[in-house]
Order: structure tokens, then C-alpha cells, then sequence
């Protein structure tokens, strides 16, 4: 399938340099500018409009993220994996007023087959891997690019592998899934970026499809069809803020190159303003952001492990995306993370990880700070289930209460507790 014309697809063209290369499966980076040469999707907007509007998606039964094929960079007849990846709930919610907005609404992204906004990512990977005649695809992840990619592939039978790497820190319960569906998994005595470099060794070395999303330019693209949900559930009015914690950039990259499609092709007016939010313990992005200079690489030291990443190689395009916005970034402490899985919890219902709910309380120091207004809506996806990251989660609620099969006991437990 190697080199089949993609009918919506013009080009990928260099963020730093402008070039312009064809579209190819395996077209990861631009070879001109090496690690900076990060490869954008670039669409023909007009034929799309020809061809596609909104009537045609409102009478689309298919809730994934296939039902947005034409804004994807894919060939329709590609088998894609049966799991429903996308279509994930979008809630008015309740805990608006607990983080100093009117309008808040929150993208249960946990929600997604392997339990993250990831997913998305990874249903584009199985597909541009059989496009390249590749049935192995390998990725370095702390957790959960590694399960959805994993999932995915098991989710075709037998007929593909995944090879995983990831930092001997990540959580066990990331791994036991990635066991759990079949991949062969490689866990590796060092940071994420040592893994990282050793996944990309392996992959030239054994000729295996790279799913690593920082430099494979068709992953983001999976990953906008979060934002473009969030556009049709609120039935093309956007929000004024639209909110993601950030890892490695790629994911808020997509989201706004999400919106942007969206306005080419007419579904939107309004280009909503993104406010990124890194960990404390780990925030190259937001450094290089607000010093307006280039990327330094740090510390991974956070509980926020899929967010966890000292050299981020999605910075540009990240940055530019915040940038082009008229957006913002904000870093949050992991007392402030874990403060957030109990108060979401608690009041909504929804049990993030902390990456996944990192932006929820970058939302509240936001408006603490007078970056998002009180009279502004606010979307924000929660990126991951917390039942990924049980350790951390139990650190936020603490353990249960402990008894006797007594009910003296338990009468005495109550009145001490006020209950």
C-alpha cells in the first residue's frame, strides 16, 4: 500500500522549514532539519468542502473517530481496528463553580477502549502501519501510548505485534495491561528519554512501523479528533477556553489543529483560546513559552506520569498551537493534582489519573490568576482513567476505615465521624 494517494491529503510540510514532502506512511520527520523537523498534515480544505458537511456527519451512525474520515489521514478501504475509539461523553458540569467559572464542560477521554485519549493516536498508527506493509509497530511510552497501541493491535487478531519500551517508573498497572494484551513488553532501567532513544535505535535497526507520536506526524491527527467531538457535542458553538495538560506537545498540537480544520472547512466561526498546563515537576514547555526561548530539558519529577517527559519533542508545534491561539500555560504541583482526583471525583463522578486531571486544576489556578475570566466557558478533556495510576489515586483519598463485623463498633465508628 506503500505510496497509494490519500484523496484529501496535499502535502506534509516542515513546521521549522516549510518543505514539503509526499505523504508518505513512513514520512516521520523532515531529513532537513532532523529533530526540529516535525511534519504537519496539510489537507485540500475546498475538496472536503465539496465532498463532506455537516448533514453528511449528523446522519453517520458511527460514533468513532472514523466518523471525521475525511479529516483524517487515512485510505477509507484500510482495515481499521474494531475497538470504538472516540465518541467519548462530554458533560455540562456541576464543578464549574468550585474552579471559578459559570461554564465548564469535561471530556471523560478515560472513557476510550484502553482507558485514555491515546486511543485515538494508536487507531491511526494500526492503520498507517498496514498502509506501509507493516505488521510490527513498536513505540517508548511511560504507559499509556504503549496500552492503546498494544490493545489496538490485539484487537486485530493475530495478524500484528506491538513492541513496547517503556521507564521502569511506569505504573504497574499500565503495564499488567500492556502484558494483558499481548505485546512484548520491554521495560527499561532508565529516564523516558533513554527509553526513548533506544526505541528509535530498535525500530531503524528491525525496520518496525514508529508509533512515537512526537515523530510520527499522522498520530496527531488521530488525536485532534478529541477536539472536534467537543465542536459537534456542543453543536459547533465553542467554548472560549479549551484546556489539556501537556506531555510531549502533541496532544494540545492536535487539538488545535483540530479547531483549525474546523474553521477551513466552515463548521466553526470561532477558534476557541488553548491554555496548556505542565506539572511543576516537570515543565519544559511552559518554561520555553513564557521565556520565548528554546526548549531546555529537565527533571521528570512528577507523580504525572504520562505527562512525565524531560525533552519533549513536540515543543514547536505545541507552542505555535498555544501561540496562534492567543492562549496560555500554567503549571500546577502534584498536591494540587491530587487534590483535583478527589474534588472531580467527589463532585462529578469521573476518576482521572493524574496527567488526566492536571488541566482540571490548571483550570482553577487559571482563574486564580485572572488568565481565564469567571464569565468565560471552559472545555477540558481528562486524558486518562485513574484506574491506570491506583497508587496515586489512594495518596489523594487515603484508605478506608478499618472494623469489626460489630455494630457497636460501627455505631461508635459513624458518631466519631459525624456521619
Amino acid at each position: 500500500m506503500e505510496g497509494r494517494k490519500l484523496k484529501y491529503v496535499k502535502d506534509l510540510v516542515c513546521i521549522s522549514c516549510g518543505e514539503k514532502y509526499e505523504a508518505s506512511p513512513t514520512q516521520y520527520l523532515c531529513p532537513k532539519c532532523g529533530e526540529k523537523g516535525i511534519l504537519d498534515v496539510e489537507y485540500d480544505y475546498e475538496k472536503i468542502k465539496k465532498d463532506w458537511n455537516k448533514q453528511d456527519l449528523k446522519a453517520n451512525p458511527d460514533p468513532s473517530i472514523w466518523r471525521y474520515s475525511p479529516l483524517l489521514p487515512i485510505d477509507p478501504n484500510t482495515p481499521k481496528p474494531p475497538l470504538r475509539v472516540g465518541g467519548t461523553p462530554l458533560y455540562k458540569s456541576n464543578v464549574a463553580k468550585l474552579l471559578g467559572v459559570e461554564t465548564l464542560y469535561i471530556k471523560d477521554d478515560g472513557l476510550n477502549p484502553t482507558g485514555s485519549l491515546k486511543d485515538r493516536a494508536s487507531a491511526i498508527a494500526v492503520v498507517k502501519a498496514q498502509e506501509a506493509g507493516m505488521n510490527i509497530v513498536a513505540c517508548a511510552s511511560t504507559g499509556n501510548a504503549a496500552s492503546s497501541l498494544a490493545g489496538n493491535i490485539a484487537s486485530m487478531g493475530n495478524e500484528m505485534k506491538a513492541v513496547i519500551f517503556v521507564p521502569s517508573r511506569a505504573p504497574i498497572g499500565k503495564v499488567t495491561q500492556l502484558l494483558v494484551f499481548g505485546a512484548l513488553v520491554l521495560s527499561v532501567k532508565g529516564s523516558y528519554e533513554e527509553t526513548f532513544y533506544l526505541s528509535q535505535e530498535a525500530i531503524d535497526k528491525w525496520g518496525w512501523y514508529n508509533r512515537n507520536a512526537a515523530i510520527n506526524p499522522y498520530l496527531v491527527e488521530g488525536k485532534k479528533t478529541s477536539s472536534i467531538e467537543i465542536a459537534e457535542q456542543l453543536n459547533w458553538q465553542m467554548v472560549d477556553w479549551l484546556v489539556y495538560s501537556v506531555g510531549d506537545g502533541c496532544t494540545i498540537a492536535g487539538a488545535w489543529k483540530g479547531m483549525y480544520d474546523l474553521k477551513q472547512i466552515g463548521f466553526i466561526d470561532k477558534l476557541p483560546r488553548l491554555l496548556g498546563v505542565q506539572s511543576e515537576g516537570c515543565a519544559p514547555i511552559t518554561q520555553a513559552f513564557k521565556n520565548g526561548t528554546d526548549l531546555v530539558p529537565v527533571a521528570e519529577n512528577t507523580i504525572a506520569d504520562s505527562i512525565a517527559v524531560g525533552k519533549p519533542r513536540n515543543y514547536i508545534k505545541a507552542i505555535k498551537a498555544v501561540k496562534d491561539s492567543n492562549g496560555d500555560m500554567i503549571n500546577v504541583t502534584d498536591d494540587e493534582i491530587l487534590n483535583m482526583i478527589k474534588i472531580l471525583g467527589k463532585n462529578t463522578g469521573i476518576f482521572g489519573e493524574p496527567a488526566g486531571v492536571a488541566g482540571v486544576a490548571g483550570i482553577k489556578k487559571a482563574t486564580e490568576n485572572g488568565i481565564i475570566k469567571p464569565t468565560e466557558s471552559v472545555a477540558v478533556v481528562v486524558t486518562g482513567n485513574g484506574l491506570k495510576d491506583i497508587k496515586n489515586a489512594e495518596k489523594a483519598v487515603g484508605a478506608p476505615l478499618t472494623l469489626q463485623p460489630d455494630l457497636k463498633e460501627l455505631s461508635q465508628l459513624l458518631k466519631d465521624y459525624n456521619f
